[in-house]
């Protein structure tokens, strides 16, 4: 009887108890699964009728005593007891029918002793059930923030009719990972880390531990991504309601993970959320056509073509397109700033001619106060890119009104 672990992170959800009743409708074998959960609840939710059934296994954890998404899927994996395959999801999806056996099959597909299928998953509404996509996604390279680490974007995977098994992959996704059950022992999540560069280390740590990353040639689930119905950790984990608030702990986790990923010296002991010994870094960052030093991509990744990219990672090899830094004076109308009472970050960016990003930093409520105090409000705003700013934008967020009205200036330099 092969068994699947589906683990599960809930922040205060209410899509959770409907994923769980989906998944299990939805199943070849229901019978079959495992359920854990990180149950990160507040008072008006209720899983009484999940909690009398023994194929779940729930850490029950009041959500104002939760450390971050990555502390949460570490925690469950402490839950995995030999399943055979393992599922890591979110608490907000629906299901195809059979997707349990559909995984199955399609890991068998892949060419490796350890496979993992994973992607960005289309996504539904919770509203309505009409109108999901059955293209299959992908994850392509999107670009390079300030710190040297990257952002990735879902893609539709236009070829996929063509298709008849999984086709390799670059990135992970955090929110629908499958593989064989002791993946759940041999990559775990680090606990260190906050919610934004846990995809990155997840990646390149199962990489350098021998796992190989794989796309699903199928849709099998959709993921929820408006996140306008529910809260998130860090719209509660604020200064004066937590003892550490969210951008501490996203500060030290971004800190961590550059040391990871030899981004500048360091001398952490990472012990198991390290690298493996099996594959480096170098071999990574090889066959993903990306330096995370010298903060270059390959044109093989930036068209998306299939890894592993052919050419020979060398940097003298390396198109130059060296970034530099530059900066440019923002000054803000202070009849245009909304009051500092409840904003939780705002966006600062710079950006190209045609508008496209070069460059987002955010600041943080205490860096907000500061520039409200000032009489006529103004900083100086440095950035690395490949050109020169044309525009800046700054927008605010407020806990209590999402965005707010954005902020536009021409750059000066």
């Amino acid at each position: 009887m092969s068994t699947i672990f589906v683990q599960i992170a809930s922040y205060r959800d209410p899509e959770l108890p409907a994923t769980l009743r989906d998944c299990l409708a939805k199943a070849t074998h229901p019978e079959n699964l495992r359920f854990g959960i990180c149950w990160q609840r507040d008072e008006t939710e209720d899983l009484d009728e999940f909690l009398v059934d023994p194929r779940y296994r729930v850490i029950e954890v009041p959500y104002r005593d939760s450390q971050g998404v990555c502390w949460a899927r570490n925690a469950l994996q402490s839950l995995y007891a030999g399943e055979t395959y393992t599922l890591q999801l979110d608490s907000h999806h629906r299901f195809i029918a059979g997707w349990d056996q559909a995984l199955i099959d399609m890991l068998q597909l892949a060419d490796s002793e350890r496979p993992i299928l994973t992607t960005y998953a289309p996504s539904y509404d919770p509203d309505d059930e009409s109108g999901r996509d059955f293209v299959p996604t992908k994850i392509g390279f999107d670009r390079f923030v300030p710190d040297g680490l990257i952002r990735v974007r879902p893609l539709l995977m236009m070829d996929y009719q063509t298709l008849d098994r999984p086709i390799r992959a670059r990135f992970y996704s955090a929110h629908f990972a499958f593989s064989w059950g002791r993946f759940c022992e041999e990559v775990k999540h680090d606990p260190n880390l906050y919610f934004c560069g846990e995809e990155i280390s997840v990646a390149v740590r199962s990489f350098t531990r021998g796992y190989d990353l794989y796309h699903p040639h199928r849709v099998v689930l959709w993921h929820e991504y408006s996140r306008s119905y529910r809260r998130k950790h860090w719209d509660d984990h604020v200064e004066g309601k937590v003892e550490k608030p969210w951008h501490s702990r996203d500060a030290a986790a971004q800190e961590r993970l550059r040391a990871l990923l030899r981004l500048e010296p360091s001398e952490t002991d990472f012990g198991e959320f390290g690298l493996g010994n099996v594959r480096s870094l170098d071999d990574y960052e090889r066959y993903a056509g990306i330096s995370f030093k010298l903060r270059l991509v390959q044109d093989f990744t930036l068209e998306d073509r299939q890894p592993p990219n052919p050419e020979v990672y060398d940097e003298e090899e390396w198109p130059a397109r060296l970034l530099k830094d530059f900066e440019t004076r923002i000054c803000l109308d202070k009849s245009l700033l909304p009051a500092a009472d409840d904003m939780d970050f705002w966006y600062v960016g710079v950006h190209d001619s045609a508008g496209n990003e070069l460059f987002r930093q955010d600041l943080v409520p205490e860096q907000i106060y500061a520039l409200l105090c000032q009489e006529q409000p103004s900083f100086t705003f440095r950035y690395r890119a490949a050109s020169r700013a044309h525009t800046w934008t700054v927008w605010p967020h407020s806990q209590s009104r999402a965005w707010l009205e954005s902020i536009t200036g021409q750059a000066t330099h």
